[in-house]
C-alpha cells in the first residue's frame, strides 16, 4: 500500500497551486498503525515534488493503545511534531460503549508517554451527552483532560449511526437513547470551564490554548486548498472541484498499479459552493466572509441572502462584525441548524 501511495502522489503532483505545504496529516483510518519507518519514507517521498514551511505542522492521528513506549521512541525522531489521540473518554464505561479497542489506563498512559518523549502539541477528541455518562462524569472528564496539560481538545457529542451495536442496544431497550437537552448541558459547560483554564473556542467543536489551533482543519474550514492521498481520501482544489478516491483498497491498488487515478470528482454548482460557505463558516469564530460573499455570488444568490439572515440577526441569532456573519457563542449548539436555514434549495 505505500508504495502505491507514493505512486499517487508522484501522479497528483501539480494538482496543488501551493507546493509550499503549511500543513502534513496522517488521518483516517488508524495510520499509528503504520511504523515510524514507513512514515518517514511517506514524508521524504512528499518532499520529493513539495516544500515544507519553516514550521510546518506534521500531525499523526492515532489510537491510544497503539502508543506503546518502541513506537514513540521511533516517531520522536521524526518530523512528526503533533498527535491527534483518539481518547474519547477517561471512563470505561463510556469506551465499552463506544466498542474502543484501549481502556482508560491506556487512554491517560498513551498521553503522559508521548509527553515523556517530547511531544507537547497534542491533541485528544472527546464525546460527551453518552448515556452511560452524566455531567458529574463529565466534569471529571474535563479535569483529568486540564491536568494532562493537553493544549488542544475535539469534542463532539454522542451520535447514534446506523447499523452499529449501539443503535441495536437503544432499539432493543438495552440503554438508553443519548437526549439531546442533555448534550446541550454537557456542550455549554466544555466551552465555559475550557475557557476559564486558558482554552479559545475557536470552531464549534474545536477548543486550543493559544498557539494550538490545528493549522490543518483551520485550512479546510478557510476553504484553502487540499490534497488527499490513499483509499477514502478526499480532495478540494479551492474554488469549485471536490474528490475521492476510491473506498475499496484492492481497487485503488490495482488502479494505481496500472498507472490511473482512482478517484471520482464533481464540480461544484453556484449553489453548492455557497451552502458549504455558510455551513462551514459559521461553525468558526471567524464566521462568513460578506465581501467574499459578494466577489463569488450572483446577485439572485445575495438577494436571497439577505432576505434570509435579516430576520435572523434581528432575533440576535446572527450578528455582522468587521464585515463577518456570525452566529453568538451562545447559539453554537444550533450552528449546524441555524447555517442549515440559509441555503439555498
Amino acid at each position: 500500500m505505500i508504495t502505491t501511495m507514493k505512486t499517487e502522489i508522484r501522479l497528483r503532483k501539480n494538482e496543488l497551486e501551493n507546493k509550499n505545504l503549511k500543513s502534513l496529516y496522517f488521518g483516517g483510518g488508524t495510520p499509528s498503525i503504520l511504523s515510524a519507518d514507513e512514515i518517514n519514507s511517506m514524508i521524504d517521498e512528499v518532499l520529493k515534488y513539495f516544500s515544507f514551511d519553516k514550521d510546518i505542522e506534521i500531525t499523526l492521528e492515532a489510537n491510544p493503545d497503539d502508543l506503546d513506549k518502541n513506537f514513540l521512541k521511533q516517531l520522536s525522531k521524526s518530523p512528526v511534531n503533533r498527535l491527534s489521540i483518539g481518547t474519547q473518554s477517561f471512563f470505561e464505561e463510556d469506551l465499552k460503549l463506544m466498542n474502543r479497542a484501549h481502556n482508560a489506563s491506556e487512554a491517560e498512559g498513551s498521553i503522559k508517554r508521548a509527553q515523556d518523549f517530547g511531544f507537547e502539541n497534542l491533541s485528544i477528541d472527546l464525546i460527551y451527552g453518552s448515556p452511560t455518562s452524566n455531567l458529574e462524569i463529565w466534569k471529571e472528564n474535563l479535569n483529568k483532560t486540564i491536568a494532562l496539560e493537553i493544549p488542544h481538545i475535539s469534542s463532539y457529542a454522542l451520535t447514534v449511526e446506523p447499523k452499529t451495536a449501539l443503535e441495536n442496544w437503544i432499539a432493543k431497550g438495552k440503554i438508553a437513547s443519548p437526549k439531546e437537552e442533555e448534550q446541550n448541558r454537557e456542550f455549554y459547560y466544555l466551552s465555559d470551564f475550557l475557557k476559564e483554564n486558558g482554552f479559545e473556542h475557536y470552531e464549534v467543536s474545536n477548543f486550543a490554548k493559544p498557539g494550538f489551533y490545528s493549522r490543518h482543519n483551520s485550512s479546510y474550514w478557510k476553504y484553502n486548498e487540499y490534497l488527499g492521498i490513499g483509499p477514502s481520501a478526499h480532495s478540494y482544489n479551492g474554488f469549485d472541484v471536490r474528490s475521492w478516491n476510491v473506498a475499496n483498497n484492492q481497487q485503488y491498488i490495482k488502479k494505481l498499479d496500472a498507472g490511473i487515478l482512482a478517484k471520482e470528482e464533481e464540480i461544484l454548482s453556484q449553489q453548492d459552493q455557497f451552502n458549504e460557505m455558510i455551513m462551514i463558516g459559521l461553525r468558526t469564530i471567524w464566521g462568513v466572509d460578506l465581501d467574499s460573499l459578494k466577489s463569488k455570488f450572483n446577485h439572485q444568490i445575495l438577494d436571497h441572502f439577505q432576505n434570509e439572515i435579516k430576520s435572523k440577526i434581528e432575533e440576535g441569532i446572527l450578528i455582522t462584525e468587521d464585515n463577518h456573519l456570525k452566529i453568538p457563542e451562545k447559539h453554537w449548539f444550533m450552528a449546524d441548524g441555524i447555517a442549515s436555514d440559509l441555503f439555498l434549495v
